[in-house]
């Protein structure tokens, strides 16, 4: 696979390949960041000079090629030069989430025996601090901002900028020295997964991993020249980063948000082409549009249901190839001038396609999402893939399968179940973990190397995959059944009276949940029955909510095996978040965290509903 405006006599092998065609041409507006209010632009060859520097800056630093460099910051321009400068110095980067526990943090710099690292301000740098001073290596902090800190180790980037350029004019030659000197079998990133189970491991992934996730995903996006997209999703997550290559190959127009909870001011403000998320983000976005024809009174609420109801029917119908008619074809033509037209304005009003990844999304979105004219292009991988092993396109978009695999990238499903993939977006391995290397990747007799995903699935007779649950995931009740927990979670997220679902259950006699209700709803509910209450809190347990809440479960589970069905709910007053642990930075569910958090709750629930539902 090519790129767009790639030469044919021009090769990309390697990231320093990739990030010379991005910038061959003149753009003004290639990347664009807010400050102060405003707008403002960073141009191809302005990118292409600081990265220069940048990479001579870390070489009169003394790194050298093959050695690490960390990277902590926040979604921001320096992000992206500063990875992209220790690449074109032969350096690889270690980007750290800048969400991270401290602790994880203090692991990772450890592990990874980071002796640079760039860090993106004074609040980031005082939240960290006690890893920064535990880690045994570290000799230099490299602040995207000022700090104010008594510490020998800190230099600012715009220090770093001046020695680079003041080594290049000493030694011009050796910019290129270091480009040519990369290879694409050499180390040029080590993720350190987010872990929802155990300690994080760092993902080495090589300039060929990367390079051929680009080019072999590159079909896939309907990206144009001129193009605006917007990027939120961490960069320190490989799905985001491999994509805003992407972005870079095709010269589009590109956007850094400010943040996840400026999105919305920023999607009106940008009015991008093409975004990638993650499935949260969609069900804040359709639970909030929801919550909005709520308040509007009885009239609008009846419409904008009706609308959805009439998008699911014309997508599932138009998904499998079927024949809609003129009647549904009708109504679904007023949704759009009705209700799904001011759903694409509060979306920019310019999106053709979005790109979903790092969960699985739940199918009624989907369906809704397509019928409404916005449909989200669903894919799979993870980071030990580089990451995209399948993505569904414009011209074959199965809803609910996570697409065909990718060009050059194959899968196959094992005994068990799982799904197993071999390609050249294979990791090398896990730093310093041998063991957990030889459990992931298994050598075939004809000398491919196979990925162990860890994910449960099946492939179509069209060669769709199908995702249906973590192996790690799988509950086991007492009575030797397994059960996916995702597939109930996405049903019982349907209901407008729930946020969020963890399905518990293993090695108990029933699968439970706990839910995390929209508190608005309940409120609304409670007003309407007459259920008196002086704390909001006091809906959590009160048995009228409860009811209200199990039957929603039962009634967006009706096909449930017995053995599957939820018999019990408690409701958590607090949303699962990143800062309470709960959820990765791509915000997936860390069961064990979640299920020892509140293991009094679930104990106590259990002790409750254990003998109520035993013979039900």
């Amino acid at each position: 696979m090519g790129l767009p405006n790639q030469r044919s006599d021009q090769k990309i092998d390697t990231l320093v390949d990739l990030f010379s065609a991005s910038v061959a041409s003149e753009k003004r507006d290639l990347l664009n960041y807010k400050r102060d209010g405003a707008w403002r632009q960073i141009s191809a060859r302005s990118l292409a000079e600081h990265v220069r520097a940048v990479s001579m800056g870390l070489y009169a630093l003394g790194v050298r090629a093959g050695e690490r460099v960390g990277l902590l910051s926040e979604n921001r321009p320096e992000w992206t030069i500063a990875d992209l400068g220790v690449l074109n110095c032969g350096a690889a980067d270690v980007p750290i989430y800048a969400t991270h526990a401290v602790k994880q943090v203090a692991y990772i710099l450890g592990d990874a025996g980071l002796e640079v690292l760039f860090i993106s301000s004074q609040a980031q740098y005082e939240r960290v601090l006690e890893a920064l001073n535990s880690a045994p290596k570290l000799r230099t902090i490299i602040a995207f901002d000022p700090i104010k800190a008594d510490d020998e180790r800190i230099i600012s980037f715009d220090e770093l900028l001046r020695r680079g350029r003041a080594a290049d004019e000493a030694e011009p030659c050796v910019y290129e020295t270091l480009r040519r000197g990369v290879r694409p079998g050499d180390l040029a990133t080590l993720i350190y997964t987010s872990g929802t189970t155990g300690e994080p491991k760092g993902v080495m992934l090589t300039h060929r991993n990367l390079v051929s996730n680009v080019l072999d995903s590159s079909h896939a996006l309907p990206l144009q020249e001129g193009d605006a997209v917007l990027s939120f999703l961490p960069l320190s997550h490989v799905f985001e980063r491999m994509v805003f290559y992407l972005y870079l190959c095709h010269r589009v127009t590109i956007y850094y948000a400010e943040g996840i909870e400026a999105v919305a001011q920023n999607l009106a403000e940008v009015r991008p082409h093409f975004m990638t998320s993650v499935p949260r983000m969609f069900e804040k976005i359709y639970a909030k549009t929801i919550e909005r024809a709520e308040k509007g009174g009885k009239v609008k609420a009846g419409i904008a249901h009706w609308a959805v109801g009439v998008a699911k029917r014309w997508a599932a119908v138009e998904n499998r190839g079927g024949h809609v008619g003129w009647w549904l074809d009708l109504k679904r033509r007023l949704a759009l001038k009705l209700v799904f037209s001011k759903w694409r304005a509060g979306l920019g009003g310019r999106l053709r396609y979005l790109v979903s990844g790092g969960a699985p999304l739940p199918p009624e979105l989907a369906h809704v999402f397509y019928g409404a004219g916005i449909p989200i292009l669903q894919g799979y991988g993870l980071t030990e893939s580089s990451p995209v092993i399948a993505v569904n396109t414009p011209e074959a978009n199965r809803l609910n399968s996570v697409g065909q695999p990718i060009p050059n990238v194959l899968v196959r499903i094992a005994e068990d179940g799982e799904v197993l993939c071999s390609g050249p977006n294979v990791m090398l391995g896990y730093y310093n973990k041998p063991e957990a290397t030889a459990e992931a990747l298994e050598l075939d007799r004809d000398g491919r190397i196979w990925l162990h995903t860890g994910d449960v699935g099946h492939v179509d007779a069209d060669g769709f995959l199908f995702i249906t649950d973590r192996k790690k995931d799988l509950i086991k009740t007492s009575g030797g059944k397994y059960i996916a927990p995702q597939p109930i979670e996405n049903a019982i997220k349907r209901s407008r009276f729930v946020n969020q679902v963890v399905v518990i259950g293993d090695h108990r006699k029933f699968p439970a949940a706990l839910i995390v209700p929209q508190m608005e709803m309940l409120e609304n509910y409670a007003a309407l029955k007459g259920i008196a209450y002086t704390d909001p809190a006091e809906l959590l347990t009160h048995p009228k909510i409860i009811d209200l809440i199990e039957r929603q479960v039962d009634k967006f589970t009706p096909d449930l095996a017995h053995f599957e069905k939820v018999k019990a709910v408690a409701l958590v007053g607090h949303e699962f978040t990143i800062e309470g642990g709960e959820l990765t930075p791509t915000l997936k569910v860390k069961r064990r965290v979640v299920e020892e958090k509140y293991q009094t709750l679930i104990d106590r629930l259990y002790a409750e509903r254990e003998e109520r539902y035993a013979m039900r």
